[in-house]
């Protein structure tokens, strides 16, 4: 079975950093796409950051700020975050694509998330 862990949350100060990781194991590659999304209070869960081989792509909210890499050897991915604001609190899910041959064609894997909360 696929299983994808987050670790790294916790509270932080405005201003300070935190680096997430994500653990996949089972029939998953973190060679495939993956990437990290979240989700706060009452809001929709958003994309922060996507890594797709050489390719990366991040939210206009965290641009700057964060990074996403990936360490295939250990099967994993990281996101770096620094300069963090308190509207970047929120549950953090690491995301694995997964493409198939029945429709819809892909399905996607989530980790349990990890919290994130930047306050004072």
């Amino acid at each position: 079975q696929v299983q994808l862990v987050e670790s790294g949350g916790g509270l932080v100060q405005p201003g300070g950093s935190l680096r997430l990781s994500c653990a996949a194991s089972g029939s998953i590659s973190t060679n495939n796409a993956m990437a990290w999304y979240r989700q706060a209070p009452g809001k929709e869960r958003e994309l922060v950051a996507r890594i797709s081989g050489s390719t990366t792509n991040y939210a206009d909210s965290v641009k700057g700020r964060f990074t996403i890499s990936r360490d295939n050897t250990k099967n994993a991915i990281y996101l770096q975050m620094n300069t963090l604001k308190p509207e970047d609190t929120a549950v953090y899910y690491c995301n694995a694509e997964r493409y198939i041959t029945v429709t819809p064609y892909r399905r996607d894997y989530w980790g349990r998330g990890t919290q994130v909360t930047v306050s004072s």
